[in-house]
């Protein structure tokens, strides 16, 4: 029977970043991923920002570790070359109680040790944006953009080069407790059962998380928690080369269930807008998610783009893609936390889960490495 002292449950960019954290702190590592290769699920299907830490609630899991990941984020891509901007965004006030909203993101921000946030006026904001319509702005400068893919990649890379080793088309199924670890069951793309014996295993499984704590021995009821699923629909620009008159992210205030229709922009320069919120009713695991985007749903973009950019043409959005978010509250819930559950919190030996890493898991990726490293540490 092989054996292994980690088994990284999901190859996204949260579980690439786990493995690469025990990799680098000396353990060996597999990563069993049911897709044919990483990076193909959330990871995938997102606006690829790299966030400030404006928005979340002080002193919680986001707050920390998306201003501690940004820092690991610019690091490790400024040394292993991956394509990023640090572009600045601006949150504008469009709307009647936009501007109080403004002041309650900065008082958060600072709370949060985001030091770097300004205040603009209306025309400062439109001074470095002459094509925005708003009234006031915050000016963050920190935030920015990344290949995701390239830093899948890199962390990828850094993994195997510490010695561990990715397992592509390897489901998860099952596990039992051994003596001190866990006796993993596992079925390849071929249909094919195999075991092996893990110390710890790590569940960074991302949209399945919860199909997967419920097939480990000693998880169930209370100790995982419901999944609420948000679909985000991103149109793209079908005029003027896919580019928008705007060098910086617009983003407006927050909505429930995420943070409005703003306008991103890649690292060529094409400007997607997105996400909007649409709540997927049905929640049974393993049910097949339609990523369609419909173009019916064009109409409430442009009201949304139009009060920060009234000068969008009529015509000019086109569907682009579309990502679901695994969601720890439901429509109208306040916006929960990550969760990260070890032992200390669901009293099962050699587990850690990974719930509701939804935004802005990609930018506090190594910082939630940094953590269940140390849970696995001990």
């Amino acid at each position: 029977m092989d054996g292994v002292d980690v088994l990284v449950v999901g190859a996204g960019v949260v579980g690439l970043a786990v493995a690469r954290a025990l990799a680098l702190a000396g353990r060996e590592v597999i990563v069993a991923e049911r897709e044919a290769r990483h990076g193909t699920g959330i990871s995938s299907r997102n606006s690829e920002v790299v966030h400030a830490g404006l928005y979340y609630e002080p002193g919680g899991l986001k707050a920390r570790l998306c201003v501690r990941g940004r820092a690991l984020l610019y690091a490790l891509c400024a040394a292993r070359g991956v394509a990023h901007a640090r572009c600045g965004k601006l949150v504008v006030a469009t709307r009647a109680g936009d501007e109080a909203r403004l002041h309650r993101i900065a008082e958060r921000a600072r709370a949060n040790g985001v030091d770097d946030l300004g205040w603009l006026s209306r025309r400062e904001a439109r001074a470095l944006e002459p094509a925005l319509e708003c009234t006031a702005a915050l000016h963050s400068p920190s935030s920015g953009i990344v290949s995701a893919h390239e830093f899948m990649a890199a962390l990828l890379g850094d993994a195997e080069h510490a010695g561990a080793a990715l397992a592509p088309g390897s489901r998860v199924v099952g596990a039992e407790r051994r003596g001190s670890g866990w006796r993993v069951r596992t079925l390849d793309a071929q249909g094919r059962h195999f075991e092996l014996d893990a110390g710890w295993i790590v569940n960074a499984a991302g949209l399945d998380a919860q199909a997967l704590a419920d097939s480990l021995e000693g998880f169930a009821g209370a100790a995982v928690p419901r999944r609420h699923l948000a679909k985000g629909n991103y149109f793209a620009l079908a005029t003027a080369g896919g580019r928008a008159p705007f060098a910086r992210l617009i983003y407006p205030t927050p909505v429930d269930g995420g943070l409005g229709v703003h306008l991103t922009l890649d690292l060529a320069g094409q400007a997607r807008f997105g996400p909007d919120v649409e709540w997927i009713e049905s929640d049974a695991e393993g049910a097949r998610l339609d990523y369609r985007v419909a173009p019916t749903r064009a109409d409430a973009f442009y009201a949304a783009v139009r009060r920060y950019w009234p000068a969008l043409p009529d015509g000019a959005l086109v569907p682009a893609y579309s990502g679901v978010r695994p969601k720890l509250g439901g429509a109208g819930a306040a916006a929960a936390d990550f969760r990260i559950d070890g032992p200390q919190e669901h009293g099962v030996p050699g587990v850690v889960h990974l719930f509701g890493i939804e935004s802005p898991g990609l930018t506090a990726s190594l910082a939630i490495a940094e953590s269940v490293a140390a849970i696995v540490r001990g």
